[in-house]
């Protein structure tokens, strides 16, 4: 790895990320554009996520199974809205094995269709309901505009489709699985997200409504980092998924569907990342700590070593990296890992074998400030203690940040003003018209209403009317 330093953030915050995520190795260009490899430092983060969130989808009764990655185009025509949704979107397969197809195949963007065809085989009464199917997977979606994590022709996310008996039914699984991903966002990732409704406008294709988590980044814009959308009975009427219910009377089931992507990878990297590089949550980190052995000759080499293993193998229950290259420089070392953002660096020279300490740097705290001297004899202990408190620390640090930057507008001119670098949180009317100005003006979207509203009423900050609720506008990813 280059020890050239990366841009700084406030001189060129896309051309931070871009650079930070091809250094820390995380994935690189394909050469089919818009696409992108995923390295394994990348993949091994992205696995972390993936048991972090399957664990709660079990916990709440959820199965994997897994669904064609070729659905027929006449499917996505079945409900009007979707395909208007996502049709400029599609990526389309008209030729295959030399033959032009009889039916065109749409490369997966999203499954609600092919999995409603299949519940509609598998549902036929009340008792095989609800139905609670999740699935990992890829999909395509032709983006015009891509950047590596945030927006790819091709990623990787678990998309989770139900289908319920009653129309309650299923607006409790979309809000159970909303808390859920709130769950995961601040406790596993310490990325501080707001759980809300989005608006009409911005719901899902074919959905009912659509509620959201979103998160600040560090250049204060924000990403929608994971969705759940009740259907209502939509996809349950274009697929005739249907039941008998109690009484002998065929009804339509109600569906839900929900994901989180990749893309949140590119969130940790934005909430928490420095000008040094990368800051990872310990409980995601794919490496939690990097011993660092230091010496200057054989005879160090051969004093350090044992002292190294011995502390590697007390920490047997954490994720635990020897830099033992004799190659590059302990300064170089520290460069490298601060870059991958390993939440804790342990060094260990000849001093410290003869006191029976470990220097331990935090990856939060840059410098001095950040070390700690802690002795052997504790270190699963102490360690322990110091992952929590980074962990706990970075999602201060995040939502401070975020709750610094969100503004409550006094008029529609402060609110053009603070959506240039912030959050408005304003009185809204809920009127498309004027969510389109305020996109029109500023380039700001409305990003979710928020679920935990101070209740009362206001004027509309676009046109004056009467509001019932606040949201938040601002630019997004």
């Amino acid at each position: 790895m280059s020890e050239d330093k990366l841009t700084p953030r406030a001189e060129n915050y896309s051309e931070w990320y871009n650079q930070l995520v091809q250094r820390a190795e995380l994935a690189d260009y394909a050469p089919v554009r818009g696409c992108m490899v995923v390295r394994p430092y990348g993949w091994a983060l992205w696995e972390n996520i993936q048991q972090a969130l399957d664990g709660r989808f079990k916990a709440t009764g959820h199965v994997n199974a897994s669904f064609p990655l070729f659905i027929p185009m006449s499917f996505l025509e079945k409900e009007k809205e979707h395909v208007e949704g996502f049709s400029p979107e599609l990526a389309v397969v008209t030729i295959g094995g030399g033959q032009t197809l009889e039916e065109p195949l749409v490369v997966r963007p999203t499954s609600e269709t092919i999995i409603g065809h299949m519940y509609s085989k598998w549902i036929k009464s009340y008792r095989d309901l609800p139905v609670l199917i999740n699935q990992w997977a890829n999909v395509v979606r032709w983006e015009m505009r891509t950047r590596l994590f945030l927006r790819t022709l091709e990623f990787f996310w678990q998309e989770g489709h139900t289908a319920h008996a009653t129309a309650q039914e299923a607006e409790e699984e979309t809000r159970r699985i909303l808390d859920l991903y709130t769950d995961f966002a601040v406790n596993e990732a310490a990325v501080p997200v707001v759980p809300g409704l989005k608006s009409k406008t911005e719901k899902f294709a074919g959905a009912l409504h659509s509620y959201s988590i979103e998160a600040m980044m560090g250049d204060t814009k924000a990403l929608q980092s994971g969705t759940s959308h009740n259907l209502g009975q939509n996809f349950a009427k274009a697929f005739e998924i249907q039941y008998l219910d109690q009484n002998n009377q065929l009804q339509h089931c109600w569906t839900t569907s929900w994901g989180v992507s990749t893309r949140f990878v590119g969130a940790i990297i934005m909430t928490h990342g420095d000008d040094q590089g990368l800051i990872l949550p310990p409980r995601l980190a794919p490496i939690q700590i990097v011993i660092v052995p230091i010496f200057r000759s054989d005879e160090e080499f051969s004093l350090v070593m044992p002292v190294v293993e011995q502390v590697k193998a007390a920490l047997a229950g954490f994720r635990v990296k020897v830099d033992d290259r004799s190659e590059v420089t302990p300064g170089f070392k520290y460069h490298d890992w601060e870059m991958r953002g390993v939440p804790l660096r342990l060094e260990i020279g000849p001093k410290d074998v003869q006191n029976g300490t470990v220097m331990a740097a935090r990856r939060d705290i840059p410098g001095k400030a950040g070390k700690t001297l802690i002795q052997q004899d504790q270190i699963a202990a102490q360690v322990s203690e110091l992952l929590k408190t980074i962990q706990a620390s970075l999602l201060q640090r995040a939502t401070e940040f975020r709750d610094s930057n969100i503004h409550e507008p006094k008029d529609y001119a402060d609110l053009q003003n603070i959506v240039q670098n912030g959050w408005a949180y304003a009185w809204w009317c809920e009127d498309a018209a004027c969510e389109a100005k305020v996109k029109e003006d500023t380039k700001a979207t409305t990003r979710c209403i928020p679920l935990d509203q101070e209740g009362g009423s206001g004027r509309c900050i676009v046109c004056g009317q009467p509001a019932a609720r606040k949201v938040y506008f601002a630019r997004a990813y």
